[in-house]
Order: C-alpha cells, then structure tokens, then sequence
C-alpha cells in the first residue's frame, strides 16, 4: 500500500525510526522554506549549520525545538553529514532522510522513500532527478554521468542520478564505515562503500528545482579534482580486492562443484569462450604474479570479453598443495631452457629453490609451464564442453 497521507507518513517514520537530516551553508534564501516543508512529514529533523556565514543562525532561531549542530567553520557537506549521521544514530533513529537546504528537492517526495524502504530494510535511497530537464544546467548533468560511470565500475550498480543529495540511508551500516572524505566526495564515497558492505543501492523518482534561489557551493575544479583521486582510490580498491572477494566467497558459498555446474557447464557462453576463459585462469594461476592473479584475470577477462568468473576461479590454480609441484616444474623447464642443472629437495622444495641464485630459470620455466598447461586445460575443456553442447542439442 503506497503511503501518501501527512498523518500517515509522520506514523510511518516514526515506527521506522526515521529522521530527516538538513545540512547547510549559506542558503538564507531558501533555508526556512525547506525546514518549514520538511516539518509538514515529521518534527524529527536534524540541521547541520556548516560555518554559515549569512543569516543562517538566525533563521535556525526560529526553529528551537529542532535539534541542530552548529559547526564554527565550515568543514564540508561530507563533515556535516558525517556529524547528522553521528548525531540521529545516538538518538536512537535506525535511518536518515537526507535534503538539500537549496530547495531544488520537494519535500512531498518524502513518502516514496518510506514506501520503498516497507519493501527493503536493508538498502539506500537515491532520488533520481530528470536530468534531462530543460532546468538542469549542463555541467550538473555532464558530472551525473561521470559519477555514474564510475560507480558502476567500482560496483557493477547501474544507477541514473549517483549525485543527488535527496537520499535515505541505513545509519547502522554508515556508523559501521570507516569514512575519510570530508566535502562533496563523501557521497560517493558513502555509496560505494555501502554497496560493498551489502547493502542494495537504488534509485526513486523526485522531482528537481533549479531556480535563481538556489546557491551551489560546488567548486568545479577543486572539488572534481578531489571526486577524481578518490574515484581512482575505490577503482584500485574494487578491483584488487572488492571484486576478487566477492567471486571468492561465491565460490565458497557454492562449494566448487556447483559453482563449476552453474557458472561452467550451465553458462550461455559458447565452448570457445569457456575453454579460452579457462585457459586464461590457468595461465595467470601458474605464472609467478604472486597476489594479483585474481586481479589480472578478472581486468584481462573484462577486456577480452571473456567469462570473468570462470577466469577467476581458474586462476585460483596454484593452492597450496601444488605448489611445490608449480615451482618444481617451472625451474625443470627453466633449466632446459639454458642449460642449467637444477637441484632440488623434493621433500622441502620451497625451502631449498634458492630463487635468488636461479630467478632467470624460474621466471622463463614458469612461464613456459602455464603456457603448456593453460593450452591443455584450454583444448580438454572445449573438446568436452563441445561435446556435452553437441549431446544436450541431440536430446532436445
């Protein structure tokens, strides 16, 4: 049942213990209109006042019952936000509404947040503006799209509007978060980390308001500067170690025969790109890219358009009750190769390989290793995926 009532909705937030958070600077002109908009769904408001140097105390006057953090200098909206967070979780709320006080958010979209989060108490809200409106300046919808981009790569999430400040967060989850941002950036930061925790990140319409009112304390240059370096952070995050967790404990929560089932033998990748994708795996697994085979196949996977989960689990390849046998074989191959006579304690071979004395024979030998063992892999798997594609047809 979709909630749209006044009484009903400040019913609704109450028993979700739910608050709205206002944070802050600078916005006399539209400050009060919002609070006051705000107030019509629930008196459980938080204001941030993030060093305003206007009239901003003033108006706050106005409001005594409300609750209110005055920051003596301004830090950040991502300071202001951390502090409301902060502030709501101690007082018992379990989420927060949070609005921009430029007025561009209508505060009668409040209810599509709580009937969106009925269905799923576990998730974050984004409001999703029409950017497409003829009142959206360009730069704003040129950086809506950059910011998307990038959150789908750090999270494989497609989201329409990453940027709006009109959100519903889960505060156990953010208080949870170690956060490092402090302006701008803390919005994206906050969403992609809580995508990693679990938590689902999705969008709502709302409506949007740019008018002459509005004041954008958004810096074009210093604060795309500082959305870029930490973008470039989360992406080096995602995928050295984000990604390869979350394709692990898939394959431990499924136990590798059915992982192999599903995501080899069940897959609608063609034979060919099965086996070349299990070949891939292999490859790296076997070459001596200590810590990031997992990286590397997934990165080399996505780039070829292979299968990124059958590369990655292959690569897993060199546990360690082989490994004695991987290093034993690439110096036997490294040896051929120059002429070198190797020897070794078969029965303490990590120990005894003396890699600094023969490096050159390991690197070359293990490189000749995977390529010998990713082509079998590669030719045994296609010819029985080919096969088992070629009897399931004949059945049908």
């Amino acid at each position: 049942m979709i909630v749209t009532n006044h009484q009903e909705i400040l019913t609704e937030l109450s028993d979700l213990k739910c608050c709205v958070l206002i944070p802050t600077y600078n916005n006399e002109k539209t400050l009060q209109k919002v609070i006051e908009s705000v107030l019509a769904y629930t008196s459980n408001a938080i204001i941030i006042n993030d060093g305003s140097t206007d009239s901003t105390s003033n108006i706050l006057e106005i409001f005594p019952n409300l609750s209110q953090i005055h920051f003596q200098k301004n830090k950040g909206k991502g300071m202001a936000l951390r502090a409301g967070f902060k502030k709501a979780f101690s007082d018992g709320f379990d989420y927060a509404i949070t609005i921009d006080s430029d007025g561009q958010h209508y505060a009668d979209d409040i209810p599509i947040f709580v009937n969106e989060l009925k269905k799923n108490e576990k998730t974050l809200l984004i409001g999703s503006r029409n950017m497409a409106h003829k009142s959206v300046p360009k730069n704003s919808s040129f950086g809506n799209k950059f910011s998307n981009f990038w959150f789908w790569a750090e999270t494989g999430i497609k989201l329409n509007d990453t940027q709006s400040g009109f959100r519903l967060y889960p505060l156990k989850v953010m208080d949870e978060i170690p956060f490092y941002t402090s302006k701008f950036e803390f919005e994206i930061e906050s969403i992609v980390k809580a995508s990693w925790r679990g938590v689902e990140v999705k969008n709502v319409p709302i409506k949007v308001l740019y008018n002459d009112e509005r004041v954008s304390h958004f810096r074009p240059y210093k604060d795309f500067v500082r959305i870029s370096v930490l973008n470039t952070w989360l992406i080096l995050v995602a995928l050295l170690y984000i990604k390869p967790r979350d394709l692990f404990r898939k394959m431990r929560k499924k136990g590798f025969k059915k992982f192999f089932v599903e995501n080899v033998l069940k897959s609608n990748d063609s034979p060919k790109k099965k086996s070349i994708s299990i070949a891939l795996g292999v490859f790296l697994g076997l070459t001596p890219f200590w810590g990031f085979q997992g990286i590397l196949s997934l990165s080399l996977a996505a780039v070829f358009k292979l299968n990124k989960a059958i590369a990655f689990a292959f690569s897993n390849i060199s546990i360690p009750p082989l490994i004695p046998f991987i290093i034993y074989g690439s110096l036997e191959l490294g040896g051929l190769v120059f002429g070198t006579e190797i020897k070794i304690d078969f029965d303490n071979i990590v120990e005894n390989v003396k890699l600094l004395k023969q490096v050159k024979e390991f690197l070359v030998g293990s490189f000749i290793l995977a390529t010998l063992v990713s082509i079998l892999f590669g030719t045994i798997s296609y010819l029985y995926l080919t096969l088992r594609a070629k009897r399931m047809h004949e059945h049908i």
